[in-house]
């Protein structure tokens, strides 16, 4: 078994050092030389040489060296060599030592002390250590701060060692610290004492706590977090006396060392659930927040507050404005942590100074120019979305400055803008009229083709009167310019130069004259002919004799937007027909937007373009021609009303499902009816500050809402037990396995039921896949019929599905042999690591179309309805469904899906399921599983291929 050690140092094994060259040097007088020699004396054992013959060298050149950097190796090099042999005995050799280390220890030089002292505390032989105790005392009293530090870790780590040795070699070792501890100056010589009483005479130290209550706040940051540190362990194992502790953390939040002002915040918040102290804390770390120029001191801050936001909302909704000062950091990841938090503590008081201040930074972000505004901004106008959503008064602040963003660069931004334009326009009705005009004035800004299609959407859906129609066809017309798109000797002229690059002129005219430069920054070539025979496209205002943004868009290739332009211009159209009592008008913007619909339609089928339009665009192109020519009732209530219902209904249903799973979360556990109940106001009072009052009446509350039982049930906890060997087995293994974040916890329950003593017994596990034992295994002998319990630690470091093994190994005493008892396999679930998550539908796809690793699965089940299937499958890979529930209604024999999780690493796993209904009432069909690793796409795949066929 491998030997324990402190010491770790890079070893170059390409170049080792002889074993003779280094006993040359060190009997050599060049001191340079010598510590060369120690320095590769010390590597090569590190690394498993033995050098015995190196010993006695030391021993006689070595030992009386007065160079402090050769006694500070010659340390080194005596605590790696056994000093031990096979049996466990002292080897006689190390009397030798022992004459040295008192001689360092009476030095008159402070750094030799030290150095020796510290040596001693990593010693754990009693017969070195007993005759060097009077010297080791000694120091306790020396002059310099520098021994008296090192000497207090070395009474204590004599003191603590095994078995009765430490308090036989140092029976009055207490005592003599806590004296020390009353007349010590230095600061980390009282840490050191005081840290020595905490652990070995923990009665001694809270007596010298309570007893200094009142000058805590004057220790050294050192001493104050060896104080809290004492305060949680005497809390967690006596929780009635917590009172009288709370009122010296409150007293230490006031530290100038951050480090100490937050464990005094944490500890508070793991004792005390009294507002005061909440209060407190939270605070503690909004100061910590603006003090701190550290990004991830930041990070960690908003994580505990995000905590605090989860436990203690109500109190924390007071400190909503002090959160949101930290969106003045630059980092993006301070910055969505902090919105994350705002948003869940915004009520209708605060709404309009939270909405206020996101304003603000939005305009900011237009006023410099930093690498990820357009990020941030897209942030901010989510967050104002969802503020708006909840309190649709804020609505009509804010939406009129988010407009002037629809053109923005970012086009992920602008996308986000036009959405909450149009969330808006819906659900505030008395917003619609400014917003259409504001619409329109701005519209010819837009140039991205999704912000283009939701703006055109909204203006078919939400231009009601006859200016706002009127105003709505003229603004398309304007940004799609004049007509034809091209002309057919463009057409001629760009067949004959097929075989050089194509071109696209987005100006309108093609030639083979003069090269121009276009707006997007490519050439075309124009001839002065042409521009004379066609007249110039108008130019709107602020767009500088660039096109419009619309004709830009369809001369690019872009059919599906010409197709959202026929849509709009037919609902425009439509509606104009009830609002303008002239039928000439009517019949003049008909045919108008007609000719526009077959210019597109003339462009598409031409070569012209390197691409032809596509089907469904032209379908839907002509579609509205058809519509045109030939209106009804019935298409004009489809097309003028029933758009704006599918619209409002999947804005209702959004928000039932958000109220829906506010609901879920506010369910929490209650206590069972048997269980006592503690009468606050009947409890004596006398002595209790109202501080320990408060912390008192929220225990209470917690015991009566079932909070302090928040373990699970036995049920699941019994789902978690696996049978490691047989019930025949000599030695019969079982263990309960705990997955919490990156470390896994066996707790293996090992017992003998032979009528012998175990000797030597000895758990040895191997793993397989990304995960690594912490622990090295100890040996134990175990009576006949008695059981043990055995933990061991393992490391996650990724999603991808591991196994432990291993077997039981021991010695009985009437054979000689070791018995070797193999145990069954662990296989460690994915489903412990991925937890149900939300994403918005464009991230979704953002991410599908990122990820590089996919795992097609083939549907095989004997389930047969679509929507049973997608439920099972969501149960057995514990994700979230992000299609809504009303887009899955109906029986129509196909299903499609996307579901989505994150694991505890950080890892997105998105899953699509599509499946058919057969003739013969069987499901085909495939699940397509993408993530960034491929360790996660791989677990996913294997875990739906195991539980797909409807197995448990």
């Amino acid at each position: 078994m491998e030997k324990s050690c402190s010491l770790l140092i890079h070893f170059d094994k390409g170049s080792p050092a002889m074993a003779n060259e280094i006993k040359e040097a060190l009997e050599g007088n060049d001191v340079g030389a010598k510590i060369d020699a120690l320095k590769k004396a010390v590597m090569l054992l590190l690394n498993g040489e033995t050098l015995p013959q190196l010993f006695i060298t030391i021993v006689r050149y070595v030992l009386p060296s007065e160079d402090h950097t050769v006694q500070k190796l010659l340390l080194l090099y005596l605590e790696i060599i056994d000093k031990t042999d096979a049996r466990g005995r002292v080897l006689p050799e190390m009397i030798l030592i022992c004459q040295n280390l008192r001689n360092n220890l009476q030095h008159p030089n402070e750094y030799i002390r030290g150095v020796t002292l510290r040596f001693l505390c990593r010693l754990s032989e009693p017969e070195i250590l007993e005759p060097l105790v009077p010297s080791v005392l000694a120091n306790l009293d020396h002059r310099h701060p520098f021994s008296r530090r090192h000497a207090l870790l070395a009474v204590a780590a004599i003191y603590r060692l095994p078995g009765q040795a430490g308090e036989q070699l140092l029976p009055d070792a207490p005592e003599l610290v806590e004296k020390t501890l009353s007349s010590e100056q230095d600061l980390s010589a009282r840490r050191n004492a005081f840290l020595m009483l905490a652990s070995c005479a923990q009665p001694r130290a809270v007596t010298y706590l309570l007893s200094h209550a009142d000058h805590v706040p004057d220790w050294g940051d050192l001493l104050q977090m060896a104080a809290l540190d004492l305060i949680r362990k005497v809390c967690r194992s006596n929780p009635a006396e917590k009172g009288k502790y709370i009122k010296i953390i409150i007293s230490l939040l006031n530290s100038p060392s951050a480090a100490v002002v937050y464990e005094c915040a944490s500890t508070l918040v793991s004792l005390s659930s009294a507002p005061t102290a909440i209060r407190a804390a939270a605070n503690t770390y909004c100061q910590l927040l603006l003090t701190q120029s550290d990004n991830n001191v930041k990070l960690i801050v908003l994580d505990r507050l995000n905590e605090l936001k989860s436990s203690h909302r109500e109190l924390m909704v007071e400190m909503i404005m002090d959160v949101l000062r930290a969106l003045s950091s630059p980092n993006l990841d301070i910055r969505r942590k902090t919105l994350d938090i705002a948003l869940e503590l915004i009520t209708s008081r605060n709404v309009d100074e939270v909405v206020l201040t996101l304003k603000k930074e939005v305009v900011k972000t237009q006023s410099t120019e930093l690498e990820k505004n357009g990020e941030y901004r897209q942030m901010l106008v989510q967050a104002i979305h969802s503020c708006a959503i909840k309190f649709p008064e804020v609505a009509s602040t804010v939406v009129h400055l988010l407009m002037d963003f629809l053109g923005d660069t970012n086009v992920a931004s602008a996308v986000d803008v036009a959405l909450f334009v149009r969330e808006i326009i819906e659900t505030n009705p008395k917003l619609r009229v400014s917003i259409i005009t504001r619409l329109l004035d701005t519209f010819y800004q837009i140039r991205a083709a999704r912000v283009c299609s939701c703006a055109l959407w909204i203006i078919g859906e939400y231009c009601l009167s006859l200016s706002e129609v009127e105003s709505g066809i003229t603004t398309i017309k304007q940004c799609l310019g004049d007509l034809p798109f091209y002309t057919s000797t463009e057409e001629g002229e760009v067949a004959d130069a097929s075989k050089k690059p194509q071109q696209v002129n987005l100006s309108g005219t093609v030639s083979s004259r003069r090269p121009v430069v276009l707006a997007d920054g490519t050439y075309a070539t124009q001839s002065a002919a042409s521009e004379t025979a066609v007249s110039a496209p108008t130019v709107l205002p602020g767009s500088v004799g660039s096109p419009g943004n619309l004709r830009s868009l369809i001369l690019s290739g872009d059919f599906f937007v010409g197709a959202v332009i026929a849509c709009t211009l037919t609902k425009l159209v439509l509606r104009l027909e009830e609002v303008q009592p002239s039928k000439a008008e009517v019949n003049k913007a008909c045919t108008g937007a007609l000719l526009i619909m077959t210019s597109m339609l003339q462009l598409g089928q031409s070569t012209f373009l390197p691409h032809p339009i596509d089907n469904d665009s032209y379908d839907r192109i002509v579609l509205c021609i058809r519509l045109l020519c030939n209106t009804g009732d019935e298409v004009r209530r489809i097309w003028l009303q029933s758009c704006r219902q599918s619209f409002a209904k999947m804005l209702a249903e959004k928000q039932f499902q958000e109220t829906e799973e506010i609901k879920a979360k506010a369910q929490i556990s209650h206590a069972q009816p048997d269980d006592l109940i503690d009468f606050y106001h009947l409890k004596s009072r006398k002595g209790m500050s109202q501080l320990e009052l408060e912390d008192q009446v929220q225990d209470d509350l917690k015991r009566a809402t079932g909070e302090f039982m928040k373990d699970g049930d036995d049920a699941n906890k019994l789902n978690r037990i696996l049978q490691l060997t047989g019930f025949s087995d000599p030695v019969y293994a079982e263990a309960y396995v705990t997955v919490h974040h990156y470390d896994i916890v066996l707790d293996v329950t090992v017992i003998n039921r032979t009528k012998e003593t175990l000797q030597n017994l000895c758990l040895e596990l191997a793993t397989m896949g990304d995960l690594k034992l912490v622990d090295r295994p100890q040996n134990y002998t175990l009576a006949p019929e008695t059981s043990k319990q055995i933990r061991a630690n393992i490391k996650v470091s990724s999603t991808e599905t591991g196994v432990i093994f291993g077997n039981i190994v021991y010695e009985t005493s009437n054979v000689l042999e070791r018995t070797v008892v193999v145990l069954n396999d662990i296989h460690i679930d994915i489903m412990d690591y991925i937890s149900p998550a939300i994403c918005a539908d464009v991230t979704f796809r953002n991410m599908w179309a990122e990820f590089e690793w996919e795992n097609k699965v083939a549907v095989n089940t004997v389930i047969q309805g679509e929507k049973e299937f997608l439920n099972h499958i969501i149960k057995s890979t514990n994700m979230k469904c992000l299609t809504p529930l009303s887009a899955l209604d109906g029986e129509c024999g196909f299903l499609a899906a996307n579901l989505y999780a994150k694991s505890v690493f950080g890892e997105d796993a998105l899953v699509n399921v599509s499946v058919e209904k057969q003739a013969d009432g069987k499901l085909s069909g495939y699940i397509r599983i993408r993530s960034k690793t491929q360790g996660i796409a791989l677990s996913l795949g294997d875990k739906i291929t195991l539980k797909q066929k409807g197995g448990s």
